[in-house]
């Protein structure tokens, strides 16, 4: 399976100020077979060690005694029975199971720069989070690598990734047309936008693509997704500090979809708990963001001001962080997504949580805007150090929240998120983009490489 993220690690290998490595990520998104299967076995072929902390207790044992980097590669090459050099990739995964060997990374920076040494795991923050502040006032040294490490966060499958896995030829016609900034023909329009159909159903999670992509049964992947999903809720008991927390964590992740689908999309405590406010989820929502299970978005105001930067009291959305347990958590029947009254049965919220995981993926964060009564605008991306507002809607819709917008904020362009084709409208400054067009958008933005029209 391709992922985009491998010229992340090309880049970070041959970059001769490069550091010890974190790869973050959810579980399940595929860090692992990123690092280990892709990476390493292309590039350091024969020639790297992995370690995985919740197997390899022996070495387990002994890094949680040292953060000395010199003694860990003395054990691991006794071990290993192999000469650890520059040539040597040294593989830390699980890294959660063992916290110490994170404070090691600061010294293999200092002083065996040299040897390149990739760390990963999931829960990472969230277990380091546990380890340093106890409950009852009580703090145990730990020490973070601050300015001693590079850092890299994988996510499920982003739709441009699903669809160069899934239908190579359709993903090359789809990125030569954004490149050209051409709309496709009406009839191979349709074709890529019933790819957009599946992958919502299906999402980025690894195992449920690839099972789709291997038998093309989206009941076996929604079986998967399933499993996924109640793993995440295991998770919670497994990671976090209190009873209490983990029943809040698990009813905050339960209700994304419904929290969504209401006419206020705005974080409403009382929908997830009765009589409950919004601080009493503040742990919930920290640690759920952490482990890169939610993605949040703030509500900037009316009057927007450059950096974009969200106020401590200020609204919030929360959204699921893959697409396939959006839909499975939605209870939607899959036939929704393939019948051909998909566009009448299908809510908008589905696009927006597709827009806000391609927007996260590609390095952007997220803000929205509203305005007086319900003026509002889904996303809003700074770019280049110029605003770029973006409409999400599943059909035609109006331009309203727009003009309102432009009576407060001047932005370059806005962007329309749609089912229909490519194209700009001058006098409205408004360019239309089809949603599998969305993940290059989204990736320009990030880069701020976007287009003069």
């Amino acid at each position: 399976m391709e992922r985009l993220a491998m010229q992340n690690l090309i880049a970070w290998t041959q970059n001769k100020k490069r550091k010890p490595l974190i790869v973050w990520g959810a579980r399940q998104v595929g860090k692992t077979y990123l690092v280990k299967d892709l990476f390493a076995e292309k590039y350091y072929k024969d020639n790297y060690i992995y370690i995985d902390f919740k197997i390899d207790d022996n070495v387990n044992e002994f890094c949680q005694k040292t953060a000395n980097a010199e003694k860990i590669i003395e054990y691991l090459s006794l071990l290993k029975g192999r000469h650890i050099d520059e040539n040597t990739l040294l593989i830390f995964d699980e890294i959660q199971e063992c916290p110490n060997i994170i404070s090691a990374l600061k010294y293999f920076c200092q002083d065996f720069r040299n040897i390149p040494v990739i760390a990963t795991g999931s829960m990472i923050r969230i277990k380091i989070q546990r380890t340093t502040h106890k409950r009852g006032g009580s703090h145990e040294k730990f020490l973070f690598p601050v300015g001693k490490i590079n850092q890299i966060t994988i996510y499920p499958l982003s739709f441009d990734e699903f669809l160069m896995n899934k239908n190579r030829i359709m993903y090359d016609t789809i990125q030569k047309a954004y490149k050209a900034k051409k709309p496709l023909e009406a009839a191979i329009h349709e074709l890529a936008m019933e790819q957009v159909y599946r992958y919502l159903l299906v999402g980025g999670m690894p195992e449920a693509v690839d099972s789709y992509i291997e038998d093309g049964d989206l009941l076996a992947s929604r079986e998967i997704l399933k499993e996924l999903y109640d793993n995440y809720l295991v998770d919670m008991e497994l990671y976090q500090a209190s009873q209490e927390a983990i029943v809040r964590s698990r009813a905050l992740f339960s209700n994304i979809y419904k929290e969504l689908n209401k006419e206020n999309k705005n974080f409403s405590p009382s929908l997830v708990e009765a009589k409950a406010k919004t601080r009493d989820f503040a742990t919930s929502i920290q640690w759920l963001t952490l482990a890169h299970i939610v993605i949040q978005s703030y509500q900037l105001k009316e009057h927007i001001t450059m950096p974009l930067v969200a106020d401590e009291d200020s609204y919030f959305r929360l959204f699921l962080c893959d697409m396939g347990m959006f839909s499975y958590q939605s209870g939607i029947n899959s036939v929704s997504f393939v019948s051909n009254e998909r566009e009448n049965t299908l809510s908008g919220i589905f696009f927006e949580n597709f827009i806000a995981n391609e927007l996260t993926a590609k390095g952007n964060n997220l803000f929205y805007w509203k305005g007086k009564s319900t003026a509002e605008l889904e996303f809003i991306v700074e770019s280049d150090n110029k605003l770029y507002p973006i409409d999400v809607k599943k059909g035609k819709g109006t331009l309203n929240s727009l003009e309102k917008f432009s009576n407060h904020n001047k932005f370059e362009y806005a962007i329309k998120a749609s089912r229909n084709n490519f194209g700009y409208n001058f006098e409205q400054k408004l360019l239309t983009v089809p949603f599998y067009f969305f993940p290059f958008v989204a990736k320009d933005l990030a880069e701020g490489n976007m287009t003069t029209f």
